[in-house]
């Protein structure tokens, strides 16, 4: 599946093939959201669940451009060799 055709998905069929086929790689706080970094396939998607609402908002492609990658980021540890 591309990246296009997951966009044309309702949210309802993108949340079961995350849940079918997607890996879920972390997970940040973001305002008031938790945000779960999912792979699936070649891409990745962002997650945004609602805790007081308890629910998944939206669901939308990966934007490494977008300052909220520094959340990310600062997760990522790597080991000294």
């Amino acid at each position: 599946m591309t990246e296009k055709d997951f966009q044309l998905q309702t949210l309802h069929q993108q949340i079961g093939l995350l849940y079918e086929h997607g890996s879920c790689v972390m997970s940040i706080r973001y305002y008031g959201y938790k945000v779960n970094l999912y792979l699936l396939g070649n891409f990745y998607l962002e997650v945004f669940y609602n805790h007081k609402k308890d629910l998944i908002e939206k669901i939308i492609p990966l934007d490494t451009h977008h300052s909220r990658m520094n959340f990310y980021v600062d997760q990522i540890k790597l080991s000294t060799l």
